[in-house]
């Protein structure tokens, strides 16, 4: 259950909707499907999960310099608390 959660995303659309307490955004794993994430999710914060939604991020073309990439994939997971829960990040 440990190595389903790799961390939270924290950026200013997930921080406003943190804002309401409600509906928090983690980096998941990829083969993680939504029962196992919610399980995940419930046994490390102690709260109950009402919903939640799944997808894969897709790469984004990156330069150094002369030199290209691209970012990493991963699969990002929208949670969304029960009424009276609350995750302290």
């Amino acid at each position: 259950m440990k190595d389903i959660i790799i961390a939270p995303v924290v950026t200013e659309k997930s921080a406003a909707m943190a804002q309401d307490g409600k509906t928090y955004t983690f980096k998941v794993a990829k083969s993680a499907n939504k029962t196992q994430i919610a399980q995940a999710i419930e046994s490390a914060f102690n709260v109950k999960v009402e919903n939640v939604r799944t997808l894969n991020t897709k790469s984004k073309a990156k330069r150094v310099g002369r030199y290209t990439g691209k970012t990493k994939t991963y699969k990002k997971a929208i949670v969304t608390l029960r009424d009276g829960n609350s995750i302290e990040l």
